[in-house]
């Protein structure tokens, strides 16, 4: 079997666009995730009961629900039941980030209950308000313990940008089912996507491991 990396040169801008467009969409979608996960997670941990039932509904649903499925009713049945039409790219960013943001509400609340109850005690008796007890000594803390587990969420929201493609968003995988069904070449444009994601994703999680590594130290209490 001879192998043809031509179509690949010829579309080379082509499938740079959607590997820009994967990078725009993981940034997005990271960003996001972290933000609402740990908002809910604070909600979850500290809030009236209320809100805790309510995050952990969310949270429940969205790990019992595949992203795919979120994606597909957020573009195609959302529009239908409100009106409310959302272009591909942002259809796949809101049904990514709600999704891994309940991933990470799990890994944000794990991290901050690791941290002994003794040393909120110890602040609160110090005259620090709530807030400043978590801002200045929790969170740090859970911040530094959760970086593993943060790698993981990160690696596989990368990963799930891909899933994007069912709805014509023209990232790297979308880009490289055309290449690969105009030139008959799958396996080559197939191979060059794989090694793209994992020249994103290993040197993201190598970082992470070195940087834990390093400030391992600062989350023991």
């Amino acid at each position: 079997m001879e192998f043809d990396f031509s179509p690949i040169a010829e579309s080379g801008w082509f499938l740079l666009g959607g590997i820009g467009v994967t990078v725009l969409l993981s940034l997005i979608c990271v960003a996001a995730s972290l933000i609402v996960g740990t908002f809910a997670a604070l909600g979850r941990v500290y809030g009236p009961t209320w809100l805790k039932i309510g995050i952990t509904f969310y949270v429940d649903c969205m790990r019992s629900i595949p992203l795919l499925v979120v994606l597909v009713w957020l573009y195609f049945a959302l529009p239908l039941l409100s009106g409310l039409t959302l272009p591909p790219f942002w259809s796949a960013v809101v049904a990514i980030t709600i999704h891994v943001a309940a991933y990470v509400t799990e890994v944000v609340r794990a991290g901050i209950e690791s941290i002994r109850p003794g040393q909120t005690r110890a602040g609160l008796a110090l005259g620090m308000s709530r807030s400043q007890v978590i801002r200045k000594i929790i969170l740090p803390q859970a911040m530094v313990r959760m970086l593993p587990a943060i790698g993981s969420v990160l690696s596989i929201t990368i990963k799930d940008t891909a899933i994007a493609s069912v709805i014509a968003v023209q990232e790297l995988m979308k880009t490289s089912e055309t290449v690969a069904s105009q030139s008959y070449r799958p396996i080559e444009v197939f191979s060059f996507a794989m090694l793209v994601y994992f020249l994103l994703l290993f040197p993201t999680t190598r970082a992470i491991d070195i940087i834990y590594s390093r400030v391992a130290h600062l989350g023991r209490s």
